[in-house]
Formats: structure tokens, C-alpha cells, sequence
């Protein structure tokens, strides 16, 4: 293995991928303060517990953890990745256990630390690509085998299953679309694709047939909030057709009660116009429309767009843009399939959770609870981030190994 001097690496950096993410970052830090400090109770918190600093501090620790994974190559890496898998499957079976996972709002998805909660789930799709990065760089002929298609099935399943388990249907979901991009960019061939795409598909239509519309003795258990999200993104009252006038009122009610959180977003982001209300000006945020407790991580978006209007919102997708295009590109250049397989999986993974963040916020996505990357607040959600960008620039510093 060549040892790269630090004038190599620092020629092989991708310095525009590193603009976007500081930009990223400083953005971050100006609206989570923004959403966090709106209400005047929030001053008296003592600075160092503020979510901003918080914020700042995850950036900090996110920044090492990016360039110490620089310093190795990422086929080193590899050579662990089925070390980091099992770690995170057990992490993931530990988080479900009463006593060790903390319990709020009605799932099982932190592991308290004191300090500092960790979400196994975040890392967990890391510690996915890794493995099946390095379970896919195989010789072609073998990926042709209809056994190792179905290992690689399993290797999506296993931590599928125990997400979706916390529950975590959001991240649960991202691994379906990094598993299929990075199994179509590995060549497996693709039929056996087309009929796990058809085969997904057919399963998403019979759940939401079944949760939407069965009566509910023979619907599928769902959690509650579940149910209520897709009742509310579909626009349904959740009644049964002979419901009375009296029932189908209160289903209405209950249904502008569960699709608040929405609506004030979806205002939040209309109201800034073109050019927004200016920084810490937002009427929606400020007077507690849009609820503090999601302000600053799931609906953050919102923030911005009213605050900065259109064009902050374009800034950010800007942003976002060229982080992503230059992930494609550093696919591109990879030196070989599994530097291209890991930078595909963790692009893929972004722009997915940029997606669906996004979309929730202009309601064209259900709300999943999917953080957007490196705006959102919560340290797991950050270092997660910070370290799948760290890969990424690992794979162009070594491209020439």
C-alpha cells in the first residue's frame, strides 16, 4: 500500500466539496439559533446547554472524525466493515432493550449516555454501505450467482428489520434506495433488480391499501403516529364508511390536530417570499406556530425559507447540489469498483435524506422524521453526516494510490 506525503493528499482534496460543507455548516448554526432562541425563556438557559452550541460542538467533533478517516485509506477500511455491520447490529438489538434505549415519544431509538444521546440507526447506515461496498466488490461473475444475491438481500434486511422495529420508518427506508443504487452500479444483473423493485412495489401498494382503506380488525399494526401520518398526507379521515355525522366530525377535527405540525411548515415556507422575513424575524417561529420542539431539527427547512425566502432556499439547495454532484464525480474518478460502490451508497444516502426533509416540508413527502443533513439538530444526525463526507473525500485523496 503506497503512503500518500501530505502535500499528495492535500493536492487530492476536493476543496469545492469542502466550500459547500462549511457553508452547510455555517447555515446551520445561524437558524438552529434562529429556532431555538425565539422564545425568551431560552436566554436563560446557560449558553454551553444551548441546542446552538451543542450544534457547534457536534460540528467540531464531525470535523475530526472527517479527517481522521482521510488519513486511512478506505479499502483499510473495508477490510472492517463486517466488524462495524456486527457492531451496529448489536447496537441496534441493544437500543430495543428496555433499561438500555431511552423511550420517548413512543419509540426506542437512543442509547442515553449522559451528556449525549447516541442513535444507532444514523450510523447504521454508515456501517450498511461499508459492508456491502466491500460485499459487492467482488468479480463480476460472481455477482451473476443468484446466491450472493440473496446475501446481499439479507445484508438489507437485517438492519431493516430492527430499525423499523425502534420504530424508525424513515430511517429504515433510506437503506431500501442506497441497497438498489449500489447493487445496479455493482452489475448485478438486472432482473433480478427489476423483480425487487416490482416485488417492493407491490408490497408498498398492499400496506397502504390495507392501512388506508381495510376495516380495522384485518389492517396491518401500525403505530398510531404511523397510521395518522399517512391519513394526513393522503387527506383521509381514517372512518368507516358508515361513520356518523357525529364520528366523521370528529375525525375531521382530529385530523387538523395531527396535520398541524404540517400546515405551519408548509406556511412557514410560503410566507417568506422572495427574498424572506430576515434572520430571527419569522412570525411562524417566533410566535410558536411552528412548534418549537421540531423547529429546529425536522422542520428547519421551514425556517430558513421564511426567514430568507426563496432565495435561501435556493442557496441551500445550491449547497446541497454541489456537495452531491461532486460525490458523483469522485464516483467517477474512484480507482476501482469499491471506492465507486462506497462513493455511490453515501450519495445516494444524502440525497435521500435531503429528499425527503425537503419534501416533508412542502408536503409532496409524509413526515418520516428524516433529518436533513448538517442543517438539522442532534449529534448523532451531524457526525453521521460529517463522517459520510469524510469517506467520500478519502476515496478522491486515494484515487491514485
Amino acid at each position: 500500500m503506497l503512503t500518500l506525503s501530505s502535500t499528495e493528499r492535500h493536492s487530492r482534496v476536493d476543496w469545492l466539496m469542502l466550500c459547500a460543507l462549511m457553508g452547510l455548516m455555517a447555515i446551520g448554526v445561524l437558524f438552529v439559533y434562529s429556532a431555538t432562541m425565539a422564545n425568551e425563556s431560552a436566554a436563560l438557559i446557560a449558553w454551553y446547554n444551548q441546542p446552538w452550541f451543542r450544534q457547534v460542538v457536534w460540528y467540531g467533533v464531525g470535523l475530526g472524525a472527517l479527517i481522521s478517516i482521510c488519513l486511512v485509506d478506505y479499502r483499510i477500511l473495508a477490510r472492517w466493515s463486517l466488524v462495524a455491520y456486527w457492531g451496529i447490529i448489536l447496537l441496534l438489538i441493544l437500543v430495543l432493550l428496555p433499561g438500555i434505549g431511552a423511550d420517548r415519544f413512543g419509540a426506542r431509538r437512543w442509547i442515553d449516555l449522559g451528556p449525549f444521546s447516541l442513535q444507532p440507526s444514523e450510523f447504521a447506515k454508515l456501517a450498511f454501505i461499508l459492508a456491502m461496498g466491500n460485499f459487492l466488490s467482488r468479480p463480476m461473475d460472481e455477482l451473476k450467482s443468484v446466491r450472493v444475491f440473496w446475501q446481499a438481500l439479507g445484508m438489507v434486511a437485517l438492519p431493516f428489520l430492527l430499525v423499523m422495529k425502534e420504530p424508525d420508518l424513515g430511517s429504515a427506508l433510506i437503506l431500501l434506495p442506497v441497497s438498489l443504487t449500489m447493487l445496479f452500479v455493482a452489475g448485478v444483473p438486472p432482473r433480478y433488480i427489476a423483480t425487487l423493485i416490482g416485488a417492493s412495489g407491490v408490497l408498498v401498494g398492499l400496506i397502504l391499501i390495507d392501512v388506508l382503506l381495510a376495516p380495522p380488525k384485518w389492517q396491518i399494526k401500525l403505530e398510531d403516529y404511523q397510521k395518522r401520518r399517512l391519513l394526513v398526507y393522503f387527506g383521509l379521515e381514517g372512518v368507516p364508511r358508515d361513520a356518523t355525522p357525529q364520528q366523521r366530525a370528529e375525525a375531521r377535527r382530529q385530523q387538523r390536530n395531527y396535520s398541524y405540525n404540517v400546515d405551519q411548515a408548509l406556511i412557514s415556507v410560503g410566507s417568506g417570499g422572495l427574498t424572506g422575513k430576515g434572520w430571527r424575524q419569522g412570525t411562524q417561529n417566533a410566535l410558536g406556530y411552528l412548534p418549537r420542539a421540531v423547529a429546529h431539527n425536522d422542520f428547519i427547512f421551514s425556517v430558513i425559507a421564511e426567514e430568507k425566502g426563496f432565495m435561501g432556499s435556493v442557496t441551500v439547495v445550491v449547497l446541497y447540489s454541489v456537495l452531491l454532484f461532486t460525490g458523483i464525480r469522485i464516483a467517477g474518478q474512484a480507482r476501482d469498483r469499491l471506492g465507486k460502490l462506497l462513493a455511490v451508497g453515501v450519495v445516494t444516502m444524502l440525497f435521500s435524506h435531503v429528499f425527503i426533509n425537503i419534501g416533508m416540508n412542502i408536503r409532496i413527502m409524509p413526515v418520516t422524521g428524516v433529518p436533513l443533513p448538517l442543517l438539522s439538530y442532534g449529534g448523532s444526525s451531524v457526525l453521521s453526516s460529517l463522517i459520510a463526507v469524510g469517506i467520500l473525500q478519502n476515496i478522491s485523496i486515494h484515487r491514485r494510490s
